[in-house]
């Protein structure tokens, strides 16, 4: 399944990108979010129910599959997720200000 994620993931494979200008990329687009999670006693009994979360393409699930399955490094995964968590919190600054 191809998505933004994907293919700049598989251009930093490929060498068609470096690192730094994937993490520009990860720091300048809008992440996905989930549902917030359950704060009530009936909330975290439906949760404890249901299945696991599935897989959210195009999200940072797809960097953590490429992590599992050997396709980036410790270090690669680190700046990569450093990138994403920099780009949620300019995306709650921008919404805390409005």
């Amino acid at each position: 399944m191809t998505n933004e994620v994907n293919d700049l993931l598989q251009a930093l494979r490929e060498g068609r990108m470096t690192l730094d200008e994937v993490a520009d990329e990860f720091r300048q687009r809008k992440w996905p979010r989930r549902e917030p999670p359950p704060t009530t006693y009936d909330e975290l009994a439906k949760a404890e129910l249901e299945d696991p979360e599935p897989h959210l393409p195009g999200s940072f699930d797809d960097v953590t599959l490429a992590y599992h399955k050997g396709e980036i490094s410790d270090a690669q995964y680190e700046v990569l997720a450093s990138a994403m968590a920099r780009s949620k919190e300019a995306e709650d600054r921008s919404s805390d200000a409005n």
